[in-house]
């Protein structure tokens, strides 16, 4: 069989058409799958960058959580202790979703630490008022037992002992009796109205050290008094200052308690100290406490460990009866000058001749006596040709000093006193009293030779 040439060669065309159409279609193929490679290694790196910022996402929102908890989370409940104690910040502050949450999380901690703090004061506040009240009640009747001892005790040594139960008894008293106006009591003693003088003396009474309080006043004469609804109050107020003026300074130093009335009408008892003074931090801490701003939202847990309870007392009866004391002057003697100020509205006038102050009472001091000049006698002109001796001429009025004579009856004059009217009344009380004590003298006397025998 004879090949056919142009069979073969249509044969060998179609053939290279086919071999052409197969090489392209193998050239597109192969550059599809290379832009698929490289899509997918894009796709590949992106992915990775993306696994990456997860990563890294994961592990900052781990540090945000291990901060929240073992730093920001202890320091809020330090801050809420004292304000001096800072609150670190939050490391995410992107204002994402899971910073929002971490926040969110921080301040209900916080929250519920406030209430559940309230909580157990309220109740440590309850349980500490029902014990002082318990307490003072039993040291009052000591009081009232050791008072009517030292009224029917005629021994002075005995009488002696019997002082000193009752000035141990209101120290008790008066630590007890802080306590119980920090936990929400009243003080737990009314007054009528009572001599300022009588309600400083009163609190000097109650203090460890009290010898060394020298008290004096500047008051006007009228017998300036303080109503009765303040005058415990007052008296609670001026025995914590002094106590932190006694504790405060050397106990071979005096505190000076100074009583003056201001042009405004006030009263106000200023506490004078030699100690070392206060640091900044003890003032505004002081300060803000006796203030009585905040007396309702303070807690006892935050008055320190034992609970230092003076100035939180002061701050409470200041919010409750509204008197004013300040703590934040430097004395003259470089400790601190605490004043304590009473308004006019809780001041009042008492009759020193019905009510007299007592006698343990700082009295004025008196004003100084002016030098009475002498009286010098009235003489006539002296004669002519006479000239009196005591009084220099010209010519000599440079020399010698002259000696000026002095009459009989300007010294007669200058020594010569009125007499004092005499008060009939004054008179008799004073002789009764007198009688009263010599009765009582010798009823001693005669008890004491009976017991000898």
């Amino acid at each position: 069989m004879t090949p056919n040439p142009e069979a073969a060669v249509a044969v060998l065309g179609a053939a290279t058409v086919v071999g052409t159409v197969a090489v392209v279609a193998l050239a597109k193929s192969r550059a599809a799958l290379s832009r698929r490679c490289a899509e997918l290694s894009a796709q590949t790196a992106e992915q990775s960058q993306a696994l990456a910022a997860l990563q890294a996402r994961e592990v900052a929102q781990f540090e945000e959580l291990r901060h929240l908890v073992s730093s920001r989370l202890p320091a809020a409940a330090l801050h809420l202790i004292s304000d001096h104690h800072p609150v670190p910040g939050a490391l995410l502050d992107d204002g994402s979703d899971y910073a929002a949450q971490i926040q969110a999380a921080h301040d209900l901690f916080v929250e519920s630490l406030v209430d559940e703090r309230g909580r157990i004061d309220a109740a440590a506040r309850a349980a500490l008022r029902g014990a002082c009240t318990a307490i003072q009640a039993q040291s009052f009747r000591l009081q009232t037992l050791v008072d009517d001892l030292q009224r029917d005790c005629r021994d002075p040594e005995v009488l002696q002992e019997y002082f000193r139960i009752d000035q141990l008894n209101e120290r008790v008293l008066r630590l007890v009796q802080k306590a119980a106006i920090v936990s929400g009591s009243w003080p737990g003693l009314v007054r009528p109205d009572t001599h300022l003088p009588d309600v400083v003396a009163g609190a000097t009474s109650r203090l460890h050290g009290f010898e060394r309080v020298q008290v004096h006043t500047k008051l006007p004469a009228g017998g300036v008094g303080v109503v009765g609804r303040a005058a415990e109050p007052v008296a609670v107020a001026c025995a914590e200052l002094m106590a932190n003026a006694l504790e405060s300074s050397r106990g071979d130093l005096a505190v000076e308690v100074t009583l003056l009335q201001t042009d405004n009408g006030s009263v106000c008892v200023q506490i004078d100290d030699a100690g070392k003074g206060m640091t900044r931090e003890a003032v505004a801490r002081g300060t803000r406490l006796v203030a009585g701003a905040n007396a309702g939202n303070l807690l006892i847990t935050e008055l320190g460990d034992p609970p230092a309870l003076g100035f939180a007392a002061i701050g409470q009866l200041v919010a409750d009866h509204g008197f004013h004391v300040s703590v934040d002057q430097v004395s003259p003697y470089g400790g601190v000058r605490a004043v304590l100020a009473v308004p006019k509205h809780l001041l009042t006038t008492i009759d020193e001749t019905a009510e007299p102050p007592s006698a343990m009472a700082a009295m004025p001091t008196p004003a100084p006596r002016t030098p009475i000049p002498p009286v010098t006698a009235v003489s006539a002109e002296p004669a002519e040709g006479l000239r009196d001796v005591s009084a220099p001429s010209a010519s000599d009025a440079h020399t010698l000093p002259q000696r000026r004579r002095r009459s009989g009856s300007s010294r007669g004059r200058s020594l010569t006193r009125a007499p004092r009217p005499v008060d009939p009344e004054e008179a008799g009380t004073a002789w009764g009293d007198f009688e009263q004590a010599v009765a009582a003298g010798r009823d001693g006397t005669e008890s004491e030779n009976k017991d000898k025998s």
